[in-house]
């Protein structure tokens, strides 16, 4: 089934909400936090070809595929939309977003600009917002805290950064997470106020 920008013709009623941004920016964490304010939103579950840290477990953190399973499913345009992010690629289901929102609820995207820019398309209406550190600094101090990350990784992932910035004009709000429960606030303002504003133009609709 297609999403569209028209609420009516697939009933749904949730607000869909595209979370972007380098790693180590805290998207995870505000999402987190903004989960335990807002108990309509839910997170979407991503497929990837990553495979999982000791710590994940496959459909709860992401679904885990094999290369071949993955372009199995763009084959069969399972995903809403789908990108390569350095070495791995990740997609978000179709079926698994439409499902929740026809269920009214509230459906966040951790997606990349490439995949914020293919939902964009497809779904008009979707709420796009790019998370950024207080500095390429604090970004940089952030990725090495994890202790997971070569010294080569690190700079592709600030280059890949670099590149994100360019896009920022094509999403709606911007969050600098310098104090992660400003941040989480800022989010929660965003998506009531993004609501409301869905409300106002539904009723002169």
């Amino acid at each position: 089934m297609p999403l569209s920008g028209s609420a009516g013709s697939q009933g749904i009623q949730g607000s869909l909400i595209v979370l972007s941004g380098p790693s180590g920016a805290g998207k995870g964490s505000i999402l987190k936090g903004a989960m335990e304010r807002l108990p309509n939103l839910c997170c979407s579950v991503s497929v990837t070809t990553r495979p999982p840290r000791p710590d994940e477990r496959d459909g709860e953190d992401y679904f885990f595929r094999s290369p071949a399973q993955f372009e199995q499913m763009k084959e069969n345009g399972e995903f809403l939309e789908c990108a390569r992010y350095l070495d791995y690629w990740y997609g978000t289901l179709t079926s698994w977003v439409l499902e929740r929102l026809q269920q009214g609820k509230d459906v966040a995207l951790e997606i990349d600009v490439q995949g914020g820019r293919q939902v964009r398309a497809r779904f008009p209406r979707a709420v796009l917002i790019f998370v950024m550190p207080p500095s390429e600094q604090a970004l940089r101090d952030r990725l090495m805290g994890r202790n997971t990350e070569t010294e080569e990784s690190l700079d592709r992932r600030l280059n890949a950064y670099r590149e994100e910035r360019k896009y920022l004009s094509e999403y709606d709000h911007t969050i600098v997470n310098d104090r992660l429960e400003e941040a989480v606030e800022e989010f929660c303002r965003i998506v009531r106020e993004e609501k409301t504003k869905a409300a106002r133009g539904a009723a002169h609709g």
